[in-house]
Parts: C-alpha cells; structure tokens; sequence
C-alpha cells in the first residue's frame, strides 16, 4: 500500500470493504481506489484481518497448464461459488474505472472534457478502449475512426479478449506501485495498450488478415515503442512495465501473470524459420534489458535477473543472471524460488549468493 495517495496519509484513510483480484487468484490485497479517500463510512476491520497476507508461495498452488492462448486463472482450482463471485468482481472494473474518472475530475477540472471523451462518455470498456486505442494510433493517413471500427468490432466479438483485458488492467494496479488507479492506468501506461493492440492484431493475425495485423504492429511500434510481432500468443495478466523497447518475436509465446520490464527481446537466434522463440511459463519476472533467444523454455516461476542473456533452458522457480545467463545456486543444486516472482516484482534475492559484490 501506498504511503501517500493524492495528499491522504494512510493514518487518515479508512480502508474501503476489499475486493477480490482476480488478475491472479493469489495476489495480496492492495486497496489502490481513489473513491477511499471520499468513503469515511466504511470499517477499519478488513485491514486488520488482511495484513498478515503474505505474498503468494509456489507452495500453495497446484502444477499449472501447459501455455495456451488467454488461458485464464490456471494456477489453481476454484469452487462454483467462487467462480461465481469472481465473474462478479470482474463486472466491476468499469464501474471503478467511471468512478475513478470523476473523481479525478473533481480534482483536476482542467482535464474534465479528456477524461469525458475518454470514459465517462461510453457505456461499455470496450467502446472507451477501442476509441482509446483508435486515437492514439490514428494518424493523417490512417483515420481514428476506421481504427475505431476495427477494434470495437473485435472487443465486443471476442470475450476471451476482453477477459485478458480486465485481467491485465488488475495486473498493472496491483503490481506497479507508479500506478495511481484503473483509469490512470487504462489512460496513461503504454504497456497496456500495446498488450491490449497486440491483442487485436493477433486476431487478425489468426483471420488470416495479416496485411491488417501488420500494420497495427508497426503503427504500436511507432507511438509506443513496443514491437509484438502479431502472430506472437500471450496470456492474461500480463504486466510490460515502462515497455520501451520490448521486442517480441512471431513464434513467441508468453504464459499468464508474466512481468516484463523495458528493453527485453524475446528473439531468435538468426535467420532459421518455424518455430524459433522463447516460450514463457506462467508467473515468470523478466528484468530490464534481458535478451532471451530461440525456442527455448523459461519454466513457470522463474525469474531473469536484469541485462541477463538466455540461450538456455530456465528450469521452474529458478533464478539466472548474467551474460551468458547462470542458474544461481549452481546447475546441480539451483536456489529454488518459494514465491511468484512476477508478482512480488523482486528482482534481487540471492543475488548476492552469486556476485560477491553485492551489498
């Protein structure tokens, strides 16, 4: 939790009823809304109840699927009732997202026709990201209105897409401690709109409308600075943190609850064809300007410390570092992770078992 929100210290707040993230099943409960500083109603008891919670342990999940294309919430098994409440709690997004608008309306009047433009003039998160989506990559050739079109019509057609969508808004609130709210992020993070173009153009990709596909790739490479190729398949959940930089090729895939940060490339190796990416588990933490390249397997829970290059198979809850990347702990006994890196976002433990250097 944040020590400061928009000038509210935290011994001022009163901690709003929790809501279940279901981004991933989990993850702490962190109570970002801006709609708490207003709320003086509600009881203090939840943050009693929820503040031993530590952060989520491989030991408490079940062996996750294999990757497949927005497969959602895998990492462990829910009852009815609690499919049930979490389809509830997935309703409520856009319902935060309209209330987070006005009330960063009230406090920024300046910016009341941008964020009606935005948000609160539409009636669904689809229409509000497909129009977002069409202004941003619009340009004096390619109107936002024909983009507008295009990505509604695959938003309001495809509710997998829009799943993944929600699911990755719940990442980026959860885990980037930058980020302020749903709407702050929906409105301001590159990474998410790039994750959620890709999207749409891997559609088409798979339509077999790859001139359309293409051009949606280079028009996102361009105002973001992101290259997804269209044809590369990605989970839910997915963080790409600052996302300047990232590189990712055709025969990628990337599984659910993944973090990357800016300038990783998941390449090839040269000019061979087929299937020639990495493949990515679930829950993995890449950091900042690591290369990993050819059709290898980084397993689920890893974690690629920063400026690291992988040419090598990543076993599960392992750690690697360094250029050519090594398993820390050694390749005959590798330090085993006991938490979901990609969502503790810790990209420094046991370093200091492998450099020396480290203070």
């Amino acid at each position: 939790m944040k020590a400061m929100v928009r000038g509210c210290s935290l011994t001022s707040l009163v901690t709003p009823t929790p809501k279940l993230f279901v981004g991933h099943p989990f993850s702490p409960l962190r109570f970002k809304s801006m709609a708490s500083c207003v709320d003086a109603s509600r009881s203090q008891t939840h943050e009693q109840d929820h503040s031993r919670i530590s952060r989520p342990s491989f030991a408490d999940r079940v062996p996750s699927l294999p990757i497949c294309k927005y497969r959602v919430n895998t990492l462990h098994t829910r009852s009815v009732t609690e499919e049930v409440e979490v389809d509830e709690a997935e309703g409520d997004v856009w319902v935060k997202m309209q209330d987070e608008a006005r009330f960063d309306v009230t406090s920024e009047p300046i910016l009341s026709s941008y964020y009606q433009n935005s948000i609160l003039s539409h009636e669904s998160l689809e229409s509000a990201l497909a129009n977002h989506l069409a202004m941003k990559l619009s340009s004096s050739s390619l109107q936002s209105g024909t983009l507008c079109d295009l990505f509604v019509g695959v938003l309001e057609a495809d509710q997998n897409i829009m799943d993944a969508v929600k699911n990755d808004l719940r990442a980026v609130n959860e885990r980037d401690p930058a980020c302020i709210s749903h709407v702050h992020c929906f409105l301001n993070f590159k990474g998410f709109l790039a994750c959620q173009a890709h999207r749409v153009a891997h559609k088409f990709w798979l339509e077999g409308r790859r001139v359309l596909a293409v051009m949606i790739q280079n028009r996102v490479s361009e105002v973001f600075g992101v290259d997804f190729h269209p044809g590369a398949k990605i989970g839910s959940g997915i963080l790409l943190d600052h996302a300047t930089g990232i590189v990712v090729g055709e025969t990628a895939v990337i599984g659910n609850d993944v973090s990357i940060l800016h300038s990783v490339t998941l390449g090839g190796t040269g000019k061979v064809c087929g299937d020639r990416h990495p493949k990515i588990g679930d829950g993995v933490l890449i950091g900042a300007g690591s290369c990993i390249l050819g059709n290898i397997k980084i397993g689920d829970g890893a974690k690629i410390g920063a400026g690291s290059v992988v040419i090598k198979e990543v076993p599960p809850r392992t750690t690697v570092v360094g250029n050519p990347a090594k398993l820390i702990g050694g390749k005959n006994n590798p330090i085993k992770l006991d938490k979901i890196p990609s969502l503790t976002m810790d990209h420094t433990s046991h370093f200091s078992d492998f450099y020396d250097y480290c203070v």
